[in-house]
């Protein structure tokens, strides 16, 4: 059966379709199953992947997860982190930022440090139990469509092509989304010219470099550094040069010699994982087709300095689920709904985690001494600054975007609307690409 052969079913026990099984989509199932709505999730892997990219939540995030109860079991394995640095590779500690401060505002005044696969797992096992979904693990969506009641998705399964229909299918299927490419949603952005390594070892860098915090943004003009730890081990992520082929950077020998760059430490390091990567600054130039939308990486991806793509997804599909139940439901317009997800959720992506995140890079990286060292300056005189301190924190947790926006507020509860629309069409204006420029751009990065 072919999607222009879908046939006519109305109904809320049709499913929604949700296309990713990574950390976002998980979540956007579950709460969906949460609420009794059936579920069918479509994952290209054979079984959920063990990635370590990803590994802070932040406490908006944690307040959302809440909802569908599984903080709880986040913290029996996380990490919990009220306190981090700014520093510099050569003058050391500059600025001490402690979550606490907004203990007043939220029950989650830290970072929770946890690789993502921990809360994949979580999921996965409490959604495989559940009835009223259905996991296609193995399994690849091959095209999507708006049919005249709801959404149409061809999948490619073991057990041969099916065409699976619903009334909403949530794209979180990364940065190569299926889902947007199928819907020609352009991507503009860039991409930054050097990658990113990560690198895991089981080493107490504590031990090695003085008043370490558990999370560090270590500013440097030549190699900036972000260091965290997680409950398995420490995290360095650092620029690799666009000249260095990346099976000469991440060779064991090379490894070695970066990470006692870092610190020495003369027994040597053992590296438990190691990652490199392009790294972009992209927004999809829609987050909405009909009753198709995109969220997490299939619809922004940015910069890991800062810890917000993860958790801006997650809020993304939190915002998504809330208004496909009310529709569900015939409790609201259904356009109306799903514009304002574009609308808010783009502003959001823009505002804060594209801008947010691209100025965390280029703070790091700054080679002009007398920027340097106004920058130097201003983190001082913020976190000395209790007010200042606080409002910084508020905005970097994502609790400010949250505050401001909601999650899922209704259109009409929503002030900041038109203004947030007339942003979005000021980004589409500036970043426009055509359909066919954007996949000759993704298949390039």
């Amino acid at each position: 059966m072919t999607l222009s052969e879908t046939p006519n079913l109305r109904g809320t026990d049709r499913p929604v379709i949700v296309v990713g099984g990574g950390p976002v989509g998980m979540t956007a199932a579950a709460r969906l199953a949460a609420a009794g709505t059936p579920v069918v999730l479509v994952e290209a892997n054979a079984v959920p992947l063990t990635d370590w990219r990803a590994s802070t939540f932040h406490a908006a995030t944690l307040e959302l997860l809440d909802g569908i109860e599984i903080t709880s079991r986040m913290h029996a394995e996380g990490l919990v982190v009220p306190l981090y640095h700014f520093r510099d590779r050569r003058d050391g500690l500059i600025a001490e930022f402690d979550f606490r401060l907004l203990s007043d505002e939220t029950p989650y005044p830290y970072r929770l440090q946890l690789n993502q696969q921990h809360l994949v797992r979580f999921l996965y096992e409490r959604l495989r139990e559940d009835d009223g979904v259905e996991l296609l693990f193995g399994s690849r969506v091959v095209d999507t469509a708006t049919t005249a009641d709801g959404v149409a998705a061809v999948v490619e399964t073991p057990d041969g092509t099916r065409t699976i229909t619903g009334t909403h299918l949530i794209g979180a299927d990364g940065p190569r989304s299926t889902v947007r490419r199928t819907q020609g949603i352009g991507f503009p952005g860039f991409t930054y010219p050097e990658r990113f390594l990560i690198v895991s070892t089981t080493v107490e860098l504590r031990d090695l470099i003085p008043d370490l915090a558990h999370v560090n943004y270590i500013a440097d003009p030549v190699q900036w550094l972000f260091v965290l730890r997680t409950p398995e081990s420490w995290r360095v992520v650092l620029p690799v040069s666009p000249d260095e082929p990346i099976e000469k950077a991440t060779a064991p020998e090379r490894l070695q010699e970066t990470l006692q760059g870092v610190a020495p430490n003369p027994d040597g390091y053992p590296i438990v994982d190691h990652q490199a990567y392009n790294v972009h600054q992209r927004v999809a130039s829609t987050f909405r087709s009909g009753n198709i939308v995109i969220a997490g990486d299939a619809a922004h991806i940015n910069s890991p300095i800062g810890g917000v793509g993860l958790n801006s997804g997650i809020h993304d599909v939190m915002d998504a689920t809330e208004r496909i139940l009310r529709i569900r439901a015939g409790d609201a317009d259904p356009d109306a709904e799903l514009d304002a997800y574009d609308t808010v959720r783009r502003r959001i992506a823009i505002e804060y985690v594209q801008a947010d995140t691209q100025r965390n890079t280029e703070r790091l990286k700054e080679t002009d001494e007398s920027a340097r060292r106004a920058t130097h300056e201003e983190m001082r005189a913020t976190a000395a600054d209790p007010e200042r301190a606080r409002a910084y924190m508020r905005r970097v947790s994502l609790l400010e975007s949250v505050r401001r926006f909601g999650i899922g507020r209704p259109p009409e509860a929503i002030e900041e609307l038109e203004p947030a629309r007339r942003q979005n069409q000021e980004w589409n204006e500036t970043h426009t690409e055509s359909r066919n420029e954007s996949r000759n751009q993704e298949a390039r990065t």
